[in-house]
């Protein structure tokens, strides 16, 4: 009788067990885990790019204001150039003449009208012993305020003179950087050219100017309270230059525009960078990144959601079992987080990765149950085999 018993027993075993050598040895079984998280508030600081242009602070086209040839270029292009320097010479010859010619009929009008004086102040004493009539007093009087006229104008002549002449030396009003000359000397120039002699750019410090979408603008003063607020509140921005790296100091928006182009419907915006290493260049171009800092926010990876028809899900855990649930996200995000502002809350339990392989209602075991579930199979099928083991000896 106890050998059937045995017999039995040894039957029983045999779907999951085989014996090599006196060993028992369990076949794998292969099942799927999951990585799960529980849900948590956290800080995040979002990052956001927008293409821009560099410009000096202070771009200036440098024109002539009087008409002649270029006799010096003071410069060469590219030079770093004080207000105030001469940077062209234009032929002053015929200004010097002008100006020689004004000064003349200045000493002729001051003399005419101390003649006017001195007849007027003859005439007056004359009227008074009744040698002259008072016809020719009055004319006197016309007379000196006649010749004051003519030294008013002739003053007001050299004044030109002298500058059109101070004109023919062409200075920079600025300091900066002067730009490539197109003109050469022996070129004639006017005021109406189409080109500028140069251009100094003050690079000292730069502006960044970018555009920003009507809705983000919105969010943004929803956010701060008003532009002002905006504009002092926000933190500083980063500049990455257009050879990828990111500029090592940080600048500040200090410009809203007030309007919404009707083309794009974007809001220009401005950023100040200090420059005085001379590195950035007007007219240069670049990303301005702005930061968002979140406080206490629910924080998933995206590899934890799945898309369909422009929605977005999760899987919670849900009595050990998965059960989709829609969710709403920020449109900004750093590439790798979702930021949820609906559908989630702390304490949810989510697969955290592989969501779009899930399916829903699946049994949710993580690799620590498996595992543990792997071990408690391997000890009761180890006890087993000692147990046929001790009955066969």
């Amino acid at each position: 009788m106890k050998r059937v018993v045995l017999f039995f027993v040894a039957l029983t075993a045999i779907a999951t067990l085989s014996s090599c050598g006196g060993r028992v040895q369990k076949q794998p079984a292969v099942e799927k885990t999951y990585k799960i998280m529980t849900v948590e508030s956290a800080d995040r600081t979002l990052k956001t790019g927008y293409s821009a242009t560099i410009n000096g602070c202070q771009t200036v086209e440098i024109r002539p204001q009087v008409s002649g040839m270029i006799t010096e270029i003071l410069i060469n292009e590219g030079d770093f150039v004080s207000k105030g320097q001469v940077l062209f010479v234009i032929d002053q010859t015929p200004y010097k003449a002008a100006y020689e010619i004004a000064q003349a009929n200045v000493k002729s009008a001051e003399a005419s009208l101390a003649t006017a004086q001195l007849i007027l102040d003859s005439n007056k004493e004359l009227f008074a012993q009744d040698v002259v009539s008072e016809f020719d007093l009055m004319t006197s009087r016309n007379d000196l305020a006649e010749a004051e006229a003519r030294l008013a104008l002739a003053r007001a002549e050299e004044i030109n003179a002298t500058n059109n002449l101070s004109y023919t030396e062409v200075r920079s009003p600025v300091n900066g950087v002067a730009s490539m000359i197109p003109y050469r000397v022996g070129a004639l120039v006017s005021s109406n050219i189409n080109m500028p002699l140069v251009t100094v750019s003050d690079d000292s410090e730069v502006y960044a100017y970018f555009s920003m979408a009507e809705n983000t603008m919105l969010d943004m003063i929803q956010q701060y309270g008003s532009l002002r607020e905006a504009m002092r509140e926000m933190p500083e921005v980063e500049l990455v230059m257009s050879n990828g790296q990111t500029y090592k100091h940080k600048g500040h928006i200090d410009a809203i525009s007030g309007t919404i182009s009707a083309t794009t419907g974007a809001v220009s915006l401005r950023a100040s960078f200090p420059n005085r290493q001379r590195l950035l260049r007007d007219g240069g171009s670049g990303q301005v990144v702005i930061p968002s800092v979140l406080k206490d926010a629910i924080v998933i990876p995206q590899a934890a959601t799945y898309e369909l028809q422009e929605r977005i899900f999760v899987y919670k855990v849900v009595d050990g079992k998965a059960v989709s649930s829609q969710i709403k996200v920020m449109a900004q995000n750093n590439g790798v987080e979702y930021i949820v502002t609906e559908g989630l809350e702390v304490g949810d339990v989510i697969v955290a990765e592989g969501a779009g392989l899930v399916r829903e209602g699946a049994v949710i075991k993580t690799a620590e149950q498996v595992a543990a579930e792997k071990a408690a199979a391997e000890q009761a099928a180890q006890a087993l085999a000692d147990s046929l083991s001790v009955v066969n000896e």
